[in-house]
């Protein structure tokens, strides 16, 4: 359920305004207004907090901040009152200076090194005695071309290429070489040097774990402080000759701007008694930017790991379609993973770590990890597949509880066997999509209590028309015969007659119809839109069978190598490496299909563009 919001104005006198906001930020509740704010200390701020980022990554890089045991001592590592954001960069700026010399010195070395180990200021010297030897690097047609007009030293042969020292002078037409100032053996030593500089840098970064805490903290401060500056500077401020002839007795009053749930208003009522502000409680207007909070059960709560992780929240004049979308992922997960003996480790990795954290209250992730190996494990066992071994090596047992229908036993008993099976999944993932397509338009239908609920009713006509149609040319040749093929045809066509007049309803019927005569293309196109929709729910089977193909691929590896004692040990490694990459690629798979179906199709139905942003009230506990 979206929670009803408010639009507050609080209004403070100027003098007091950041005494007031720092009341505010303890009450709580209000969701500031998001305005483009410009000052000189927001400005310092962000600056700073982004080098602090700096220096947080560069430490982070060389150490591992969750192992204390691993961390140096630094003592002395920072002088009394220095800073060591701006120390810890110092270490970085002379690191990166250090590996540009390194890398030049790099270079340098590549080019000296086919020309063996002097010193480039030899030439010079040589030149002083009258002895004139340039270097080149010619091609073999070059190095024809000129040999008779110019006297050559040959030091190698290359198939590409002769390296030379002319004699006298340069050649005409060609561009000599040109050595760095260092011999191959000082470039070594001095590359030597750096790298030795580096480590030590690298040493003193690393050092600087032990003060990781204290520079997190400084970064958590800064991000209160810019949000604290961003608050203040976008206060707008009413003086007295600003007032169209209103006495404020020569005072400047202030005020900002938020949205809060309508349920806690009694807070802010209680903190502008104490605090003497003035403040008025609205409702939003319809282009408001009104943030989203939802508030549903402990059950629909399960879903909040995912939609944190994906950072999708509905907006605020849309409906929340949490359950749906919890129920209908499960179904999914499960489908997608289609293992019994992932979904078994799933559910034990759940239970342990409820367990485990019992005592502390156990978080949601887990109790979502338990729901979804649950889906995993049932759907597992009634389609008999466990870590993809093979049918003949299953006990009588599992395969006994398995079901008929979509069991693999049935369809490894022979090829009509494995049709009918094939048939079924498809027919149930086309199913699956008639049901929560059409559950998205019985949402619609109930928020709109008009007669464009009439247009949502020729929707779902036409999602239940084209089912049967794609039953027909798909999922079943058989299918083309059953009586309700033309019914479903009619159902089509008359479901889109009903959209076609009503979803544009705003009052006339004629203006709807004109509407969506305007807009005929979109229209006709909505059409492809019904078939390949529910079509999209396919990938569940596909999806499914892929990972079931890697977990069958992985067990005939591993196979052979578990019957011979020398090789059983590689055997268990590369089954664990093959399950546990493809369970990886299962979680990515349901991220990518799982989720698609929801946000994507499902939400379609429903009216739902996952366009809002969370309710975050301006509270030091809500910076991150």
């Amino acid at each position: 359920m979206i929670v009803p919001m408010n639009k507050v104005t609080v209004v403070v006198m100027d003098k007091e305004k950041e005494t007031s906001l720092e009341k505010l930020r303890e009450l709580g509740v209000l969701h500031l207004e998001q305005k483009p704010v410009q000052s000189e200390a927001l400005s310092r701020l962000i600056e700073k907090k982004a080098r602090t980022e700096a220096a947080l990554g560069l430490i982070k890089s060389l150490g591992t901040p969750g192992k204390k045991k691993n961390i140096p001592a630094a003592p002395g590592l920072f002088a009394e009152g220095e800073d060591r954001v701006e120390a810890v960069l110092a270490l970085g700026e002379g690191k990166k200076n250090l590996q540009e010399q390194l890398s030049s010195l790099t270079r340098d070395r590549i080019r000296l090194e086919k020309w063996g180990d002097f010193d480039p200021g030899d030439f010079a010297y040589l030149a002083e005695k009258g002895i004139v030897l340039v270097p080149y690097e010619l091609s073999p047609q070059d190095y024809e071309k000129h040999r008779e007009d110019a006297a050559f030293i040959v030091l190698g042969r290359e198939k590409t290429l002769v390296r030379v020292l002319a004699v006298g002078g340069e050649i005409a037409g060609e561009a000599p070489l040109t050595f760095p100032d260092l011999s191959l053996s000082a470039i070594d030593k001095r590359r030597g040097e750096i790298q030795g500089e580096v480590a030590k840098i690298d040493q003193r970064i690393a050092a600087c774990l032990s003060e990781l805490p204290e520079i997190t903290a400084e970064y958590t401060r800064l991000l209160e402080r810019i949000e604290f500056e961003t608050a203040r500077a976008g206060m707008d401020v009413l003086q007295e000759d600003q007032s169209g002839g209103e006495d404020f007795h020569g005072r400047t009053v202030s005020w900002i701007t938020g949205y809060m749930p309508q349920d806690r208003i009694g807070i802010l009522k209680r903190g502008a008694a104490e605090n003497g502000w003035a403040f008025l409680a609205d409702e939003p207007g319809p282009d408001d930017p009104v943030p989203t909070l939802l508030k549903n059960n402990k059950f629909v709560n399960l879903l909040r790991p995912l939609t944190d992780f994906l950072e999708v929240v509905p907006g605020y004049n849309e409906v929340d379609i949490s359950l749906w979308f919890l129920l209908f992922f499960v179904i999914f997960f499960g489908m997608i993973f289609g293992d019994a003996g992932y979904g078994a480790l799933l559910l034990l990795g759940g239970i342990g770590g409820s367990i485990v954290t019992a005592k502390k209250g156990v978080p949601v992730g887990f109790k979502f990890l338990c729901l979804l190996g649950f889906s995993n494990f049932i759907w597992g066992v009634l389609t008999c597949s466990w870590f993809g071994i093979e049918i003949k090596y299953l006990p009588e047992g599992l395969k006994n509880i398995s079901l008929p229908l979509i069991s693999n036993v049935t369809s490894n008993a022979s090829d009509y066997g494995k049709k009918i099976v094939q048939q079924n999944l498809m027919i149930f993932c086309f199913s699956l999509a008639l049901l929560q397509l059409s559950i998205g338009h019985i949402i619609a239908i109930f928020r709109n209590r008009s007669l464009k609920a009439l247009g949502e009713l020729g929707s779902i006509a036409m999602l239940g028309g084209m089912y049967f149609i794609i039953l027909s040319l798909i999922a079943s040749n058989e299918a083309r015969q059953i009586p309700l093929y033309p019914l479903a045809v009619y159902a089509f066509a008359g479901g889109f007659l009903l959209n076609f007049i009503f979803v544009n309803y705003d009052g006339s019927i004629g203006r709807s119809a004109l509407e969506s005569l305007k807009n005929i293309i979109p229209v006709i196109l909505g059409i492809a839109n019904v078939f390949s929709d529910i079509m999209s729910y396919i990938r569940l089977w596909a999806v499914g069978l892929a990972g079931a193909a890697i977990a069958d691929t992985v067990d005939k590896m591993a196979g052979p190598l578990l019957g011979h004692f020398l090789f059983f040990v590689l055997g268990v490694i590369l089954l664990v490496f093959g399950h546990g990459l493809n369970i990886i690629l299962n979680v990515l798979s349901v991220l990518v299909h799982g989720v698609r179906l929801n946000t994507l199709e499902f939400s379609g139905h429903a009216g739902v563009s996952w366009a809002g942003f969370a309710y975050r009230p301006f509270s030091k506990h809500t910076i991150r």
